[in-house]
């Protein structure tokens, strides 16, 4: 794969630096014979990020770009002086990784919550003793 690319911090913006060759594949004198065309594209590209109020990129930023298509050629014409005119698409995603600080509202007027307590009491001691029955696995006698 020909596409490199990197991106970096610039001010407020994040900028990415890449290139990729293109190879054109054209038939000529009559479809009787055939060449390539190599040319090294080099491009780059500042993309505006939205940030909340009084936020900016800071230092412990990480930038991860990828690429969401690859550049591929559309829409090629020659010229009659042989020129060779061609449009390149493709897709690149951009992601911020970093630090940020969340607010989290707190209510006064919790609900109040059921204590448990630590120990069991007699009464419940005594209630437990009168519900679990010691034979719940019965022998099957029929056998």
């Amino acid at each position: 794969m020909t596409h490199q690319f990197k991106g970096y911090k610039s001010g407020d913006n994040v900028g990415v630096d890449g290139s990729f060759d293109v190879n054109i594949w054209y038939s000529y004198e009559n479809d009787s014979k055939t060449t390539v065309v190599n040319k090294r594209i080099e491009y780059n590209e500042a993309f505006h990020v939205k940030t909340k109020e009084n936020t900016s990129l800071t230092g412990d930023t990480d930038i991860i770009v990828r690429s969401l298509k690859q550049p591929s050629c559309s829409n090629v014409q020659i010229d009659n002086d042989g020129t060779i005119h061609f449009d390149i698409e493709k897709e690149l995603g951009v992601e911020l990784v970093g630090e940020t600080k969340v607010k989290i509202a707190i209510e006064d007027d919790e609900e109040p919550w059921e204590e448990i307590e630590d120990e069991p009491t007699e009464e419940v001691m005594k209630e437990i003793d009168n519900q679990v029955n010691e034979n719940y696995i019965e022998e099957n006698t029929n056998e």
